[in-house]
């Protein structure tokens, strides 16, 4: 009875499940052809194990009777979910691109991007993981509209200079704010690891940006990590390794060292002859006489008797490379060759994510080894992260994301000092191939530090070897790069935590806690051999620095509908942020051992120890209500109280605000009915106010002193001037354009106008020095940039196994300062820079060069006569002065010698030299499991000052002997070649182009750079699950591939103004690497 009992049981038990569960089935087609998907995945949405389509993209699953709907994915497609249907269901599947539902990272929260009504520009993982890149911002040149990247340091681990829609202020920071994955990041860029990032979205005007109030006026660029996503656990590796090398080689400079010696005797036979008025074999004489005493050093040995150069201006046959002195042996060395290396890098990435219908992981580690291109320079990084989300009940969330990095950046000093003769790139670029890079024995064999098994290098100081340099004398950086050590050490912690409320049903309460923690020491040794650390007895440094970041968020946003039309979302909210930074550190001089970089290593004497910190504040209250009827018209009204620490109690708060609308023309009847290609065709326009309080000084409202004493205080000096009238920088930003969708999303893009007129800008004055400060901050003026931005998107073919993606972006974009300080009457000169109201900021003041005269070969400027007329008091003629006090000309111009008179009559300013356009294009095409990928940018209509150009066009005086020369000095007047640009070489001339500007510097700062290329193939999924790998993809990729330019060496994207070679210039790097999916 018990046992018939037990079968009974039983049979319930296993009638009653069969009955909570039920068998769905169904196919899932690509939308584009109605070809079948092999390898989707369908979950149930709410519990139950999920499946795989089969080759015919059909299949089956089992699920509880409680489920109701399904997810559907697939690589390269829109996820959907769908609601399970009776009998075969058919799910279709659509590409990703383009997708006018896409949701977007915007300021505190998320969008659609068919309802966004402000600016913004989304660069996703996929275009930031294939890029050889330490520092992520690198990989956003050529990639959004309106986003120009600079870069003068190709330093492994540092950051690009960003610049979103131009420069907004004449002297506070114009860099965008970073905001990691909702918190306002400070932290070093570099230590977020492109891999773990999921999008960068860049904010670019008042309605997008505006929440941020105080630190969003120069765009934001929010950056949103990897998390994990429901389904089984996915393990992700990723390998690559490649080789960095130089991307940007030297000018086109003299490669031949007889070719140089030869120039440098035209520029001393020039000088006696025209300028000496000597005669010919004596200007010959005195010429060969003064090559070796201009350069220091004698590198050719000359026979008994005879000159190192003919009275035909050639060098003399029988002279010969090298020369001995009879202790030491002298000859020319390649210092490139000696100096630049190709260096090895070297990436790991790891992740494993999952998740449930109410919990998601992703845990991931990075590991990257990036060696620079000269000894002594390298970045290595480990940063790991892991971030969690769980919903515990239908009404409470919680979640973390927090991440750790260490980071080693071998940093040598001076690098990017363009004229610092501790600058590596200034010294292998600029010496001339006539001098010596080491020291050699009178055998010419180079002579060897056995203490190091390292060869000794030639500091043309006259005690390395009897000789001395007249050019960057004192100098060897390529012997300070491997007996000198400079290191940046970095411990990174970044952690957000939340929890989220769900109290009624569209209303969540967030709060959020974001902590940040860098703390970098920075070890510096300087050996005690060679050098001028030498002179010390070698030196030894400390600094340890901590920054701390702490933000407080507390959100509530209410999202609502009624009658199906009416869509409100609210949000509220307050935000707090401290920020700290502290320092000490120490050096010391006459060190003990060789290579240890503590302070203690050097003499108790010799030490010196310093300290400082400095906080920074703000609070904001944020207001933003969204409203669209019907999805198809738009408003948005956002507001932010803000208040910074950095001013006066009284003019701390500050107001900002934004407002927008949009209307989607495309879901009119008259549009919809007529033109069905029509997606989307969405009409936007925004104004709002932000503002800008970062001055660089924390308390910029009160006198600063500096206090001191050895045995007791001294009274304290000021060493800044405070000025608690200063309040905030105000911009005010107007955008109008237009989203539009054709065919399917076969053609997308954007079209805008924007203008921001910053006031009130912050600024540095300078004073008179009698008032015991040099100058006071303020606010003065007004500023403007404006501008066309165009993002296209073509999709020329979109099948299953086969699309082909093309981008375009192009920014036009003008400056004009508006208003200046009263006291300076519309104008402000110093040196070469010009500010005037109604102009460009972006402009020089320079003589202007008037060619060469034919006759002499002197270079001509065009100069003016001032009106003149007698002062009655003194009897002496006086220039004439208008009413603003400037000296009154005679019409026209004429051309003269005299630089100095052109200098002080008729300096012009040159016209804005920003360029016309810049911008990007790309194409992705994937075909039937190989994918091709290319990035470039480019910049049109702009001119740059070429200060390594400058340089190298020098007259040949005492000071550049052993500085190279440009190949077009091969130009320079001649009596056989009076037709030309280029002056006579004179080594005495007065006026050297070198160390006089005109107008000469200024080339073309239009280019076209390849940044990447990369060529993949993914394995057939087919062949891959058979050894239990869902993905297997091999991969090349090239970065910063290759540059072209108004000139050889030049490279216009380090800064807005200038370029020179004499920095740490751009790395190419080519890599390979396999990517497998578990």
């Amino acid at each position: 009875m018990k046992k018939l009992f037990l079968l009974l049981l039983t049979v319930v038990a296993f009638t009653l499940s069969a009955a909570a569960q039920r068998t769905v089935t169904g196919t899932v087609v690509y939308a584009g052809d109605g070809e079948p998907l092999a390898g989707a995945t369908i979950l149930p949405v709410g519990g139950g194990n999920g499946v795989a389509t089969d080759l015919d993209g059909k299949f089956t699953l089992t699920v509880p009777a409680k489920v109701t709907k399904l997810n559907v994915s697939y690589v390269g497609m829109l996820t959907q979910q769908v609601e399970i249907t009776a009998g075969e269901m058919k799910i279709a599947l659509t590409n990703s691109e383009n997708n006018l539902d896409e949701v977007m990272v915007v300021a505190y929260g998320t969008e659609k991007k068919s309802a966004f009504t402000g600016s913004a520009s989304v660069v996703k993982a996929d275009a930031l993981e294939d890029r050889l890149v330490s520092n992520v911002t690198n990989a956003l040149a050529g990639a959004v509209a309106g986003v120009q990247i600079q870069s003068a340091n190709g330093q492994p681990g540092t950051s690009a200079t960003v610049r979103v829609r131009g420069v907004g202020s004449l002297y506070a920071s114009n860099s965008p704010l970073y905001v990691l994955d909702g918190i306002p990041f400070d932290g070093d860029i570099a230590s977020i690891a492109p891999n773990d990032i999921e999008s960068m979205t860049v904010l670019k005007d008042a309605a997008a940006a505006a929440l941020y109030g105080a630190r969003g006026a120069n765009g934001v660029i929010l950056i949103t990590t990897k998390k994990g996503k429901q389904g089984d656990a996915k393990v992700t590796f990723d390998a690559r390794w490649g080789a960095n090398s130089r991307q940007i080689t030297n000018y086109d400079v003299i490669e031949s060292g007889e070719q140089y010696l030869e120039l440098m005797y035209q520029a001393l036979y020039n000088s006696a002859y025209y300028r000496q008025g000597l005669g010919a074999a004596q200007a010959h004489n005195y010429a060969n006489n003064n090559i070796w005493k201009n350069l220091g050093y004698q590198t050719w040995t000359v026979p008994d008797g005879q000159l190192l150069i003919g009275t035909n201006g050639k060098i003399n046959p029988n002279a010969r490379r090298g020369y001995s002195d009879g202790q030491y042996y002298y000859t020319p060395d390649d210092w490139a060759e000696g100096t630049f290396r190709n260096g090895l890098r070297q990436e790991y990435n790891l992740s494993i994510s999952g998740g449930t219908d109410r919990f998601n992981y992703y845990v991931s580690a990075n590991y990257l080894e990036d060696e620079g291109i000269i000894d002594n320079s390298a970045y290595e990084r480990l940063a790991t992260r892991a971030s969690v989300d769980y919903k515990a009940k239908e009404w409470l969330k919680v979640g973390t994301n927090m991440s750790y990095t260490y980071s080693a950046s071998k940093y040598p000093a001076d690098q990017t000092a363009s004229g610092s003769s501790g600058n590596a790139f200034n010294m292998a670029n600029t010496l001339a191939p006539v001098l010596p890079m080491y020291v050699r024995n009178a055998d010419g064999s180079i002579k060897i530090d056995e203490r190091f098994n390292r060869p000794v290098y030639d500091y043309g100081d006259g005690k390395s070897t009897n000789f001395a340099r007249n050019y960057m004398s004192m100098s060897n950086p390529a012997s300070d790069l491997i007996y000198n050590d400079t290191q940046y050490l970095a411990d990174i912690f970044n952690g957000k935590w939340y929890v989220e409320l769900t109290p009624l049903k569209g209303l969540s309460v967030t709060g959020s806690v974001g902590y940040s923690l860098d703390q970098t020491r920075y070890h510096d040794f300087g050996n005690q051999y060679y050098g001028q650390s030498a002179a010390y007895g070698g030196t030894a440094a400390q600094e340890s620095s901590r920054y701390m970041g702490l933000n407080l968020q507390a959100l509530a946003n209410y999202k609502t509908s009624f009658n199906n039309v009416h869509n409100i979302d609210i949000l509220a909210g307050y935000e707090s942020y401290e920020y700290t930074e502290e320092y000490v550190s120490a050096n010391g001089q006459g060190v003990y051992q060789d290579g240890n970089w503590a302070v203690n290593n050097t003499l108790l004497a010799a030490r010196r120890g310093y300290g400082a910190y400095g906080e920074y504040a703000t609070r904001g209250i944020i207001g933003r209500v969204n409203y669209n009827y019907d999805t198809k018209y738009y408003g948005s009204v956002s507001y932010r109280r803000d208040a910074s620490s950095r001013f006066h109690p009284d003019k701390r708060w500050g107001d900002f605000f934004s407002v927008s609308a949009a209307w989607d023309a495309a879901k009119e009847s008259f549009i919809k009915d007529n033109a069905t290609w029509v997606d989307m065709l969405k009409i936007k326009a925004s104004f709002g106010q932000q503002g800008n309080d970062n001055l660089g000084n924390g308390y910029a409202y009160i006198d600063q002193y500096t206090i001191g004493g050895t045995d007791s205080w001294s009274d304290g000096t000021l060493a800044y001037k405070g000025n608690p009238e200063l309040t905030w920088e105000k911009s005010n930003a107007f955008n109008v354009g237009a989203d539009f969708s054709l065919w399917q999303g076969k053609l997308a893009g954007t079209v805008e106008y924007f203008s921001r007129q910053t006031s009130d800008m912050l600024y540095n004055q300078p004073t008179s020095p009698s008032l015991g400060y040099s100058s006071i901050p303020v606010n003065i003026g007004s500023m403007r940039n404006y501008g066309v931005e165009i993002e296209l998107n073509y999709q020329p073919i979109t099948t299953r196994n086969i699309t082909w993606d093309i981008n375009f972006n192009a920014t036009f974009i003008n400056n004009k300062i508006i208003e200046l300080a009263p006291d300076l009457k519309g104008e402000f000169i110093s040196g070469s820079t010009i500010w005037r109201e109604g102009e460009s900021r972006y402009q020089f003041y320079l003589v202007q060069y008037a060619g060469v005269d034919p006759t002499t070969g002197e270079a001509l400027y065009w100069a003016r006569t001032p009106e003149q007329q007698m002062n009655e008091e003194t009897g002496q003629m006086e220039n004439v002065k208008d009413e603003n006090g400037k000296t009154v000309y005679k019409p026209g111009r004429y051309a003269t010698t005299d630089y100095d008179a052109a200098y002080n009559t008729n300096r012009q300013a040159t016209g804005d030299i920003l360029p016309t356009v810049y911008g990007g294009i790309g194409t992705t095409l994937k075909a039937y499991g190989f994918d091709f990928g290319l990035q470039c940018s480019y910049q049109l209509g702009g001119k740059t000052w070429d200060d390594g150009y400058q340089a190298f066009m020098h007259s040949g005086d005492a000071r550049n002997a052993g500085n190279n020369w440009h190949k077009d000095i091969l130009n320079a007047w001649t009596p056989e070649n009076t037709n030309t640009d280029v002056p006579r070489l004179d080594a005495n001339d007065p006026y050297a182009f070198n160390a006089n500007s005109s107008n000469r510097v200024l080339v073309s700062s239009d280019y076209f750079a390849i940044n990447n290329i990369t060529i993949g193939y993914t394995l057939p999924n087919r062949l891959t699950k058979k050894f239990g790998v869902e993905s297997l993809r091999i991969y090349g990729a090239a970065d910063n591939v290759a540059l072209f330019s108004a000139r050889k060496g030049l490279d216009p994207r380090q800064s807005y103004t200038g370029a020179t070679t004499s920095t740490y210039t751009a790395m190419r790097c080519i890599s390979g690497g396999v990517k497998l999916v578990f």
